[in-house]
């Protein structure tokens, strides 16, 4: 499978439509959903002469309608590393905490104080009949989920070479109009509406020695499309360089919205799945018999003969079972998307919240039905005796994404996230 990278940047404020809460002011998201960026492709190649989106086998149809069509993924916020290299994005799980006074991953004021997960030990503490109610390390305080955009930055060298673990955020604001009267042609009275925007810049920190001192820089997101048939990856990602100063996104574009750089960049798609997840085992393996066992006399012996693997969501999923929505994967319906008979597949945790998403048509001209999603950051933990049986199955699913409209960015997960290996003890 081949991954085309898309490197995305802001040169006017995106109108991104999230919701209308009532009132005159419209709502942004924080990113770029993949829906956005699949219309703005498949609406510029309509454009283009002779494109027939009709023609049986047509490139068109190869990636916007077949099964195995084009499998866009959501644009999230990123930014440069000191050397200007894009730093790649991840997703924080929903089961990341940090301080309810002094939120964030650690910095060197020491304002904040560090982020963790607890996934692990939360199940350790359930397994010995324990209540696990964790709280900040650094202050005793009380924690609350902390979500997010993140990246890992190497080049800190005044952290002596640790990892330094950075937010990824976007700055919005408000831009205010006036309606107008289209028989006059002239301002309506009365009619005022605001729409929040994604700000085409930034506020950088400076990651040198002078750390006080902060600077303007674009508004990068990170992208990227899958598909299978390499030549036609290759024929995709050379006309998105071609058009690469001529994309708009989102709404508004008619007013000087919108408007993006978009770079394109062909690789192979990487698979570490079996490390991930024998790592993630190791980890859980060490904790429940180094950290755990002083809450239980009788020491309770880790399932040796058990394999455990997390599903965590990296974008909104629409999920369903018996035809009706849900929030939960349930061993039933996992089998059924990797096409595995596994009796003995267990669900252990579940940590997963609700939303609603809608949109437009552009090529229909017609609102989207409303959906009923689960959020992204949702972790699924599961165990199985049978894990050699799952292993391509779940590089499946990390190609291809578990749901409905999967093409569009729905549904996209990842195998084990390592920030499951982040304890309260070694907040970041």
């Amino acid at each position: 499978m081949k991954e085309i990278q898309l490197t995305i940047t802001a040169l006017s404020p995106l109108a991104i439509g999230y919701k209308k809460p009532g009132g005159s002011i419209s709502q942004a998201q924080r990113y770029i959903p993949g829906t956005v960026i699949r219309g703005a492709i498949a609406a510029q190649i309509l454009k283009e002469p002779g494109v027939d989106p009709n023609q049986p086998g047509g490139d068109f149809q190869a990636l916007f309608v077949d099964n195995d069509a084009a499998i866009f993924s959501n644009a999230y916020p990123t930014s440069r590393d000191d050397n200007g290299h894009i730093l790649p994005v991840h997703l924080l799980p929903s089961t990341a905490v940090s301080s309810k006074t002094h939120s964030g991953f650690l910095d060197s004021k020491d304002k904040n104080h560090g982020v963790f997960d607890t996934l692990i030990d939360r199940f350790c503490a359930e397994e010995y009949g324990q209540l696990y109610d964790p709280n900040c390390p650094k202050s005793g305080g009380r924690v609350e989920p902390y979500a997010g955009f993140y990246s890992i930055n190497n080049l800190d060298n005044s952290n002596n070479g640790q990892e330094n673990y950075q937010l990824q955020t976007v700055e919005t604001r408000l831009l205010t109009r006036v309606g107008i009267n289209r028989r006059r042609a002239t301002a309506q009275e009365k009619v005022l509406y605001s729409i929040e925007v994604i700000n085409e810049t930034k506020k950088k920190r400076n990651e040198g020695k002078k750390r006080n001192q902060t600077k303007d820089e674009k508004s990068l997101f990170l992208s990227t499309i899958r598909l299978e048939d390499k030549t036609l990856a290759q024929n995709l990602a050379d006309y998105i360089s071609h058009k690469s100063k001529n994309w708009r996104l989102g709404g508004s574009a008619s007013r000087g919205l919108g408007k993006v750089s978009i770079i394109p960049k062909v690789q192979d798609y990487h698979f570490d799945l079996e490390k991930r997840i024998n790592d993630f085992n190791t980890c859980l393996k060490d904790r429940w018999q180094n950290k755990w066992n002083i809450f239980s006399s009788s020491a309770i012996s880790f399932p040796e003969n058990q394999c455990f693997f997390t599903l965590n969501l990296q974008s909104d999923a629409i999920l369903s079972e018996q035809w009706r929505r849900t929030m939960v994967v349930s061993p039933a319906m996992l089998c059924e998307m990797a096409g595995i008979d596994d009796s003995d597949l267990q669900l252990c945790a579940t940590y997963s919240s609700y939303d609603y998403r809608s949109g437009w048509n552009a090529a229909w001209g017609l609102m989207k039905d409303v959906e009923l999603v689960t959020r992204k950051g949702a972790v699924y933990l599961f165990k199985t005796p049978n894990l050699s049986a799952w292993i391509s199955a779940l590089e499946k699913l990390e190609q291809q994404g578990i749901g409905e409209r999967t093409t569009e960015g729905f549904g996209q997960v990842q195998i084990c996230s390592k920030f499951h290996h982040i304890f309260r003890e070694h907040a970041v």
